[in-house]
């Protein structure tokens, strides 16, 4: 057989594995979002409590299309189904790409896999029960005299997801930090020095991603930085205590 054959084969054998991973990160998100759908008002009623506790007495959100009442509870279901498949996605992705990794990196899979998951559960609780309650409370605050301020629920489903998106990410820098020096695109030593950097960035992030008050950015800002610093500790600690040759694969 010819190199070009073989190496046909090689990218096909790659897509069919590749089409068997989607299919069961699929099939585990289906299933859970199936799971949660006959509880999507109580997932709607979860998700609006930071924000209903904010607004005047006697008033709630509104919903300014047609179809908002039925689709914002079955999105913020499918959210959720999403954050139930999470360890199930994540781990048909490092599947995926475990066949191309040493030895010693397939048995960091695992950890990789939870630690993931983890962080960004930790990222979307933190935005949920620290940020949005201040959020909100500032946005209240500062709501002039006479306007009726009676969110529309498809705006806030934007704002929530973008919120969760940010803060789920913004936690899994740990996870890409170690990752990097794994790879060897960085060293441990390169991180420290431009840890300055990464802190002027950490606050343009939090500036573009945040409303626009002081306190929000802080709120990404600040946990940003000191992931950033866990992941160089962590980084290190692996780094130090890797023990197998770079070229051997399992």
């Amino acid at each position: 057989m010819s190199d070009n054959e073989q190496g046909s084969e090689t990218f096909l054998s790659h897509l069919v594995e590749l089409r068997d991973r989607l299919l069961r990160a699929i099939i585990a998100l289906l299933v859970a979002f199936l799971c949660l759908v006959p509880f999507s008002k109580d997932i709607y009623a979860w998700m609006a409590k930071p924000m209903l506790a904010q607004l005047p007495v006697g008033t709630a959100m509104i919903a300014t299309e047609v179809v908002s009442p039925f689709f914002i509870p079955l999105k913020l279901t499918l959210l959720a189904a999403v954050v139930l498949a999470l360890p199930v996605i994540l781990y048909q992705v490092w599947a995926f790409v475990a066949p191309g990794l040493y030895a010693h990196e397939k048995k960091l899979v695992g950890p990789l896999v939870v630690s993931s998951t983890v962080l960004f559960l930790l990222g979307m609780t933190f935005a949920y029960y620290v940020v949005f309650p201040v959020v909100f409370g500032v946005m209240k605050t500062f709501t002039p005299e006479g306007v009726a301020w009676m969110p529309d629920i498809g705006a806030y489903f934007g704002f929530v997801v973008g919120m969760f998106i940010a803060f789920g990410v913004t936690f899994e820098v740990p996870v890409a930090v170690v990752l990097a020096v794994k790879a060897g695109m960085v060293s441990v030593a390169k991180l420290r020095e431009i840890r300055p950097y990464v802190i002027v960035g950490a606050f343009i992030v939090a500036a573009i991603v945040t409303p626009p008050d002081v306190i929000s950015q802080l709120l990404l800002a600040v946990p940003l930085v000191l992931l950033y610093e866990a992941g160089i500790v962590v980084a290190a600690m692996v780094s130090r205590g890797q023990s197998a040759p770079e070229s051997e694969y399992q």
